[in-house]
């Protein structure tokens, strides 16, 4: 979409907000998400995170659940209890718990879905790294599950609570990609490729008394321009990941909304491809670490949101240290440090990105950056499917790329993974948190496990990924921070005839087609007089045409849409 259809959409779109759709839901909830689940809706078998975005904790559950603030408590195991040598999990079921097809849930699913997941040719993420590691699944009864793990997990309890680990109904699994079936307070009802999914109440859930919200939407609108339009015009209700961190200030001097900034567990990174001369030289890494200044980063390509890192945790998580003193910026060290490494410069690399505006705009940044320390960085822009072809397959020099997966540091004792990272030394770490159960000395242990990755300056670590969480002021309950990539809807719930009052108060003090009213809706774009008189004439053509205008607005908004296979990475 051309910056001139993107502002006419955005200024149609906020024309509307007098009408807006909003004034007539009631108990229903539309929420905007930047991208499409790919290739289905099967958390269990597919790794995009925009997956467990819709259908994890609304429509699927697992044993554990984690809340915002990252805490695990319990879901549909309602107790557990672990052996002194951290290898047996033996979990008390919920009782009276039903599928949305009517099927009673209990142990005998927990075994399907598990020996699932760890089955041969099983395309689960969490495969190698949770489920290969059960070495036995025993249901004694109806309602109790042990598993017996090979080796001590301390983080086991968190990862039954991520969407990998969501429980099907053996009559229904085959089917979850196109239409899953769980135990959640939402049923899948609609998916209209291209443009959004739909769910509905459960009404036989356990607490549906507690649900709020009859119907849930989930509409697709990646472009940030359509996000501002969208949400301004009523369009919908809220974004919860919202993708346009300059128009912030916009939503918060805005009394019809509410913006709340927190983080997620995104890594932002360059990575670099440790196989591929002269990469291979650490002290190449190191020059590339320290060309980098990641507060310009931050404030050229985020608005100034993100907290600098320096390795592969971030400081929401427990044990993270802070080792962004490790590679510091100092370009006359990064021409020292490709001169003791024999490498001539310019040294000519590509520097792929895909379509995230952290990694767009930063990598603009990045390769300034570069320049100045004689490492010269073609940029090559990807869409999502290239990417995954071609970056993640191990064929590229530097990437930038968010891993929003938590605890992810085990990828690295996994020399096939992207970055090329063969360290047996960190394999060894890793080992020995694993295998500990001891909170303080896997505290530790997660210390030296960041520090040897800043040391080996595997990648060049830059921030945390942020989240914007933006709606309008009725709605309550949306997630402003991300320990995982999902959305606890049943927790939403919403004053809708405050936001009637809202919408059309704010639409009695507008003046639409006005220049002020113009750039209040579609601020901080700067808008020349020409285009001012033409967009204020396209508005006065179109009055008494609203059900048109809406028809080419919503066109506009899915002209937009990308549709991404994303391997927990936004």
């Amino acid at each position: 979409m051309t910056p001139t259809a993107r502002l006419l959409a955005a200024t149609l779109l906020a024309a509307l907000a007098a009408t807006s759709p909003a004034q007539s839901r009631k108990d229903s909830v539309v929420l905007g998400m930047v991208l499409e689940p790919a290739p289905g809706l099967d958390p269990t078998m597919a790794s995009a995170a925009a997956i467990g975005e819709v259908v994890h904790l609304s429509v699927l559950e697992g044993l554990t659940k984690i809340g915002m603030d990252g805490t695990v408590s319990p879901l549909l195991a309602e107790s557990w209890s672990v052996d002194p040598d951290g290898k047996v999990y033996s979990f008390k079921l919920r009782r009276g718990v039903k599928f949305h097809d009517g099927e009673a849930f209990d142990a005998s699913d927990v075994k399907f879905s598990f020996e699932r997941a760890k089955a041969e040719g099983s395309t689960n993420k969490a495969k190698k790294s949770v489920f290969d590691n059960i070495s036995r699944i025993e249901t004694p009864d109806p309602h109790t599950v042990i598993l017996v793990l090979n080796q001590a997990d301390g983080n086991f309890l968190f990862r039954m609570g991520e969407a990998t680990a969501a429980i099907l109904d053996p009559k229904s699994a085959a089917g979850t990609a196109t239409k899953p079936v769980g135990t959640g307070p939402f049923r899948f009802e609609d998916w209209k490729k291209g443009a959004s999914i739909t769910l509905a109440k459960n009404p036989d859930y356990r607490n549906a008394a507690a649900v709020k919200m009859k119907k849930v939407t989930w509409r697709f609108i990646s472009d940030p321009a359509a996000q501002v339009a969208a949400l301004l015009a009523g369009d919908i209700d809220g974004m919860p990941r919202f993708g346009a961190p300059q128009n912030l200030p916009q939503f918060q001097a805005d009394k019809r909304f509410t913006v709340a900034i927190g983080g997620t567990e995104g890594k932002t990174i360059v990575a670099i491809n440790n196989k591929r001369k002269p990469f291979d030289d650490v002290r190449v890494r190191r020059a590339i670490a320290a060309a980098i200044d990641r507060k310009a980063i931050v404030d050229g390509a985020m608005e100034g949101y993100g907290a600098p890192i320096g390795s592969h945790l971030v400081p929401s998580d427990a044990g993270y240290v802070d080792l962004t003193g490790a590679s510091p910026h100092d370009i006359e060290k990064a021409k020292r440090l490709l001169k003791e490494a024999g490498v001539a410069t310019p040294l000519n690399v590509t520097l792929t990105l895909p379509p995230p505006q952290y990694a767009r705009k930063g990598g603009e940044i990045v390769a300034a950056q570069l320049a100045k320390a004689g490492i010269v960085a073609k940029i090559e822009n990807v869409e999502w499917a290239q990417w995954l072809s071609g970056a993640f397959k191990g064929n590229y020099d530097l990437t930038i790329i968010s891993h929003v997966e938590p605890l992810d540091f085990d990828r690295y004792a996994d020399p096939n993974y992207y970055w090329g990272y063969d360290s047996k030394p960190f394999r060894e770490l890793l080992a020995k948190y694993n295998a500990s159960t001891d909170a303080k000395a896997r505290l530790k242990i997660v210390g030296d496990i960041q520090r040897r990755l800043a040391d080996d300056q595997v990648n060049a670590w830059l921030f945390q990924l942020p989240q914007f969480a933006v709606a309008r002021k009725p709605l309550k309950g949306l997630w402003s921070s991300s320990p995982i990539f999902a959305n606890d809807i049943a927790a939403v719930n919403s004053s809708m005839g405050e936001l009637s009052n809202v919408t059309s108060s704010a639409a009695a003090n507008s003046e639409p087609g006005t220049d002020g009213d113009i750039r209040r809706h579609v601020a901080p774009v700067a808008l020349n007089a020409r285009n001012d008189r033409a967009i204020r004439g396209g508005l006065a053509a179109e009055t008494g045409q609203h059900r048109n205008r809406r028809m080419r607005v919503d066109a506009m908004i899915h002209a937009t849409h990308q549709h991404a296979l994303v391997h927990v990475l936004r």
